[in-house]
């Protein structure tokens, strides 16, 4: 009888630590689709020093941009992106959210300075954001409304002083 009990005892042990394992080494993944609720954001500005998180974006429509200063389309959208943020940085309803893709913080402001813009630019630490967003490549932009609802994912250059781009801005600003 002994046999069998450490037999029952040795399986319940091994079910357990592989249920133990599967959930610490389950990594949950939140879909990211236009029409849910935007994933988490944390990101860092090198230069302050400042941690922005999700919390502290609420009632603003962001413009949440990954890039990188290696990207030839992402520099294609650049003047666009510059555009945009100029018309808009007055709003206190609109942050533009430019995220560091896979680069170096000091490649990213040194492409920024030689090329003269002047919108904000954060890094993610260790990727965080970007996999929390579902990044597949560089450039991609995703618009969140007021509510923190994702109204819009743009993969690949887009051109962003459009009107269609504007409006489609002004829009959510205005709900």
């Amino acid at each position: 009888m002994t046999g069998k009990k450490l037999i029952v005892l040795l399986t319940a042990l091994i079910a357990l630590s592989l249920l133990l394992f599967t959930v610490v080494n389950n990594k949950h993944t939140r879909t990211v689709a236009v029409g849910l609720y935007a994933p988490d954001l944390e990101v860092r500005d090198e230069i302050s020093g400042r941690r922005i998180v999700s919390g502290d974006l609420k009632n603003k429509v962001l413009f949440v941009n990954f890039w990188a200063s290696w990207c030839p389309p992402c520099k294609e959208e650049m003047p666009s992106l510059e555009s945009l943020f100029k018309a808009l940085s007055g709003n206190s309803q609109f942050q533009v959210i430019t995220i560091l893709y896979k680069d170096l913080y000091q490649n990213g402001t040194a492409y920024m300075k030689q090329n003269g813009f002047t919108f904000p630019v954060y890094s993610d630490s260790n990727d965080i954001t970007a996999t929390n967003f579902g990044v597949t490549g560089v450039p991609e932009t995703y618009i969140i409304d007021k509510k923190g609802i994702l109204k819009k994912r743009v993969i690949g250059p887009a051109d962003w002083s459009s009107p269609e781009a504007r409006n489609f801005i002004d829009a959510l600003l205005n709900e």
